[in-house]
């Protein structure tokens, strides 16, 4: 079996770092290439690279909303048994290129958000519509993104199915700590691994410093369009000697495993695969309450209420002053993780590619 995966791009992200990680392990099973809207060889387009058996094509260095790469996916259809599609507007064009080719490939789609601007705006909710009833299968990455997902298109729930994301545990488990040294060594380490996008909170967690002693530090790592106003906030508030911006990384393991607490401070979540990595790490997790990361959490690490700095920093008091309460919280992490092995999901994929090539 022959299978494409089509991303937007190999950019920073959730479902960017999933790509990288997972199809290595489908190249185990069948052949699978990887299409990228955006033709750029960022980090993850050469980590894959490195990693993969298969092609990695891109099609434009211009924009990803460009309808005329429909016209360019054309030929890819005709290639491969199965399509299996990531994020927006890769979708979009997909879908498009298949009804204008009258193409019969199936399509299968990860829905990685429980939300987006598209599904406020009427005329977008219906364009959505017309084009989710195209796909053959869905895979939503949390209960959260599938009964957000089943409430905005009606009458799709048949072809939607809950497919957590995973981890490469091992990667996690055995990192060795990083050697580099961001503080001194009575430091009390917190790491936010995520884009400076809308989505994200960097914010809130800045701004928690101010209620936590000068020993506790901040390690954010990752970029995006909001990066220069969370530094310039940092400076603001007098904090830039506490936080360390360190930008995109491909050592987030070795990194995590020299912080002391990992933490996630979202607005919204599809899944939160950084908070995993923490877990697997071995690190308490702070996150977000909020659909998608508290499924993830809840019972095993610590919860605070969106936007709240103070009930973060109360949270984060607990695990630097309580010994005992911060390795309660990391051996359930841990174990936690363990329910996100990689590997599982992309069995239950393979499972549904088998069954929809059946058809």
């Amino acid at each position: 079996m022959k299978v494409l995966q089509i991303i937007t791009s190999l950019n920073t992200g959730g479902a960017e770092k999933l790509i990288t990680d997972s199809v290595p392990i489908y190249q185990e099973y069948l052949n699978v290439d990887v299409l990228c809207l955006e033709k750029k060889e960022t980090t993850f387009w050469k980590s894959l690279k490195k990693k993969s058996n298969g092609k990695i094509s891109g099609l434009s260095t211009g924009s990803v909303y460009n309808p005329l790469l429909i016209i360019k996916i054309i030929p890819f259809l005709k290639k491969y048994d199965i399509i299996h599609v990531h994020l927006f507007p890769a979708l979009y064009w997909v879908v498009l290129a298949k009804l204008l080719s009258l193409s019969k490939t199936p399509l299968i789609y990860t829905e990685h958000s429980t939300n987006n601007k598209r599904r406020s705006i009427t005329f977008l909710k219906m364009i959505d519509r017309f084009i989710y009833k195209r796909l053959d299968f869905v895979g939503s990455i949390s209960v959260g993104t599938k009964i957000n997902l089943e409430n905005h298109l009606n009458n799709m729930s048949d072809r939607i199915k809950v497919i957590p994301n995973g981890i490469v545990l091992s990667d996690f488990e055995t990192a060795d700590e990083k050697e580099e040294s961001f503080f001194d060594s009575n430091s009390f380490v917190l790491i936010q691994i995520s884009s400076f996008r809308e989505q994200k909170d960097q914010a809130t967690l800045i701004k928690s410093l101010l209620e936590l002693p000068e020993e506790i530090k901040l390690l954010l790592v990752g970029d995006g369009p909001l990066r220069s106003k969370h530094e310039q906030f940092a400076k603001e508030l007098n904090l830039e000697n506490r936080i360390r911006f360190l930008g995109i990384r491909n050592d987030i393991p070795s990194i995590l495993k020299g912080a002391d607490v990992c933490v996630l401070s979202s607005h919204y979540e599809g899944f939160g695969l950084a908070v995993v990595e923490g877990m697997a790490a071995a690190k308490p997790v702070v996150a977000s309450n909020v659909i998608g990361l508290n499924e993830i959490v809840e019972g095993y690490g610590l919860l605070f209420e969106r936007g709240n700095s103070k009930q973060l920093a109360e949270q984060i008091s607990l695990l630097y002053t309580d010994k005992d309460f911060y390795n309660k919280i990391k051996e359930l992490c841990k174990k936690r993780a363990n329910n996100y092995d990689i590997r599982k999901m992309i069995k239950s994929y393979l499972d549904v590619y088998e069954r929809i090539k059946k058809k």
